[in-house]
């Protein structure tokens, strides 16, 4: 602590004291009204942790995410920091090789602002190559690594990259865009095997390793944007959010706060690097706080425990789906010789839950609910089963969360005479918005929306509960208990939830038009009497006649049996909106009842292997639960 110097310092401290003296009480009565009798201590410890952990990042706004690894360098310099199978890099070598990246994008004039693409499989020189190139300004726009052709050049042109930087063994995949590509942009190959492209890895080995010195040194602070991160594209093209430097160290310092992170952990990271869970959260909680990751390329469940043993890993970053892959996976011999001790991440469904942490003795699980573009956050310190978390009444301010009714027929939040929204009580299920007080993608606050700003603009509801205010819209439909924890329930539109299963019905969709003889497809949910969820349905246009044995066929060799669609309508044409895209609200309406339309409507018989005209007799059978389905 540095040495007292005048009154005023007296005077700041004293004032700190207080207020995290305030805080504590407040967290304190909070979180033993939330779990009167367990864990109410731990939430408090964890609330303030991540609280005092964050609150320091807006008085210092040139200390970027960059600038603070490079410091603890200097205390963790030959401590490992990432490491794989093949590589390792301690806190000295990651900040090194940041620099040769900084050096290489002022060699190249990359200008503040201008954009570099990444596409790179999970590795430790992954987190190398960002930190480096947006610690000068650039703009790293991380690539989805499984993309091919026309989506992958979608990605790239929107964000008009200067350079595109390419893994070798990548290239193919690349290539496959090159058809589609507006933009021209240098390519570079990263390791052997690159072909004609100069190499990256090569031109890197004439710059120092030396820390940046005053000139080289741009002014970056926390407001800059510094990552693209692309949405998933589940309902249609991706999108690519806007990251500052501000979110980066938010993001950082909130999660080593929340985990409690040391020098002692190291985290299992198998999720993708291109994404922000696996590239920020997981990486930077852990490296703000002297600790290591263990990166692997991508999620094995056969080797995962061996793994997480061998390794000597405490800490696993999850999402849902792969706690059910382990869950259901054979038994492993070291399943519970591990040394965790938190198990981080979201979308754990309440059923897999238990048996997930009974079956390999997992200490605590930490679920949240974020999203990379969006503003509304919830965490569940306490371990509530099946809840994705709550806002304390300490940090509303710092989470503006409400939910309001949703009206299907219109696809919008349902409002009142008055034209405002209608704010859901304790139980009822609606879709969850965050409160915007700036939107503006380089002021680093509240909601920084999209590339595009007519997709940032989508996503914002005005005049909700009072003339001019601005909340994003989540897309996700919550209900809140009596104890303030929020529970996920479904996603709004495109994406439906069958068998337990989230279906895009885009992926549905595109399974679905590759077979002979389909024009065009629109795949969306519709309620069954007596089944959760809703089952898929497709409406078709088909080109002459339909072989259903052959298309049942096609279906089943490309889509699990949870998201082929439970019931087919042909069409003549579907109808679209004024920006092209499909109209499913009187789709949805209908449902499968064949007395609502003319169009022929299909069922899935699995007891004939095909699909069958579905008449009155089977509707009414269907609906009144005579048969399994």
């Amino acid at each position: 602590m540095p040495r007292p110097q005048s009154f005023n310092y007296y005077l700041m401290l004293k004032r700190k004291i207080h207020f995290v003296a305030q805080l504590s009480r407040m967290a304190l009565l909070d979180t033993e009204r939330a779990t009167p009798r367990t864990g109410s201590q731990r939430a408090l410890r964890d609330w303030v942790r991540a609280f005092e952990a964050t609150a320091p990042i807006g008085a210092n706004p040139q200390r970027i995410l960059p600038v603070a690894i490079e410091e603890l360098a200097q205390t963790y310099g030959d401590c490992v920091a990432l490491l794989s199978t093949t590589e390792s890099l301690t806190y000295r070598a990651l900040t090194q090789r940041a620099n040769r990246y900084a050096r290489w994008a002022i060699d190249q004039k990359l200008a503040k602002g201008e954009t570099v693409c990444l596409m790179m499989p999970n590795c430790p020189e992954y987190m190398a190559v960002w930190l480096g190139i947006s610690a000068v300004g650039g703009i790293v726009a991380l690539l989805n690594t499984h993309l091919r052709g026309a989506p992958l050049a979608h990605c790239v042109d929107i964000v008009s990259p200067k350079h595109i930087i390419v893994a070798a063994e990548m290239l193919g995949a690349y290539r496959s865009a090159s058809a589609h590509l507006s933009t021209r942009a240098k390519i570079w190959s990263h390791g052997e095997g690159g072909g004609r492209f100069p190499r990256i890895d090569r031109a890197l080995e004439r710059f120092s390793v030396a820390p940046l010195m005053t000139p080289e040194r741009r002014s970056v602070t926390i407001a800059d944007p510094a990552l693209l991160i692309y949405t998933s594209g589940t309902t249609g093209l991706p999108k690519a959010a806007n990251v500052s430097h501000h979110r980066l160290m938010q993001w950082s310092f909130w999660f080593a706060g929340l985990m409690n992170t040391g020098s002692d952990d190291r985290m299992y990271d198998c999720l993708p690097m291109y994404h922000s869970i696996g590239g920020v959260v997981a990486t930077g909680a852990l490296l703000v706080r002297g600790g290591s990751v263990f990166i692997r390329e991508r999620f094995s469940s056969s080797v995962f425990w061996s793994e997480i043993c061998a390794w000597d890993c405490t800490l696993f970053q999850y999402i849902g789906e792969l706690c059910r892959y382990l869950v259901h996976a054979p038994v492993h011999p070291e399943a519970t010789a591990h040394r965790l001790r938190l198990c981080c991440g979201n979308g754990l469904r309440a059923d897999i839950w238990e048996k997930f942490r009974e079956k390999f003795a997992i200490p605590r699980i930490l679920e949240f609910y974020a999203a990379t573009e969006g503003n509304v956050s919830l965490y569940n310190v306490e371990g509530r089963v099946g809840a994705i978390g709550r806002v304390p009444s300490f940090l509303s301010h710092r989470f503006p969360l409400s939910l309001v009714k949703f009206d299907p027929s219109q696809d919008q939040p349902a409002r009142a005479a008055n034209g405002f929204c209608i704010g859901c009580k304790t139980g009822e299920l609606g879709e969850a918005i965050g409160r915007i007080h700036n939107v503006s993608a380089s002021s680093g606050v509240e909601f920084e929306g999209y590339l595009d700003a007519r997709e940032t603009e989508q996503k914002i509801i005005r005049d909700v509960f009072e003339r001019g205010d601005a909340w994003y819209r989540t897309g996700d439909l919550m209900f809140m208990d009596a104890n303030g924890f929020y529970y996920f329930v479904n996603r709004i539109g495109d994406t439906f939830r069958w068998k337990g299963e989230n279906v895009a019905a885009s992926e549905v969709a595109e399974a679905i038009t590759t077979f002979p003889g389909i024009m065009d497809a629109s795949v969306y949910g519709v309620p069954v009497p007596g089944t959760e969820g809703s089952a898929g349905m497709a409406a078709l246009v088909v080109d002459g006649e339909l072989d259903f044995t052959e298309f049942r066929a096609h279906l089943t060799r490309r889509l699990p049996s949870y998201a082929r669609p439970l019931f087919l309508r042909i069409k003549d044409r579907i109808e679209v909106t004024a920006t092209f895209k499909h109209r499913k609200i009187d789709l949805v309406r209908a449902g499968f009842d064949p007395a609502a339309t003319r169009d022929a409507i299909y069922f899935d018989d699995p007891s004939r292997g095909t699909y069958v005209r579905l008449d009155g007799a089977l509707y009414r059978r269907i609906a009144a639960g005579e048969l399994r389905l």
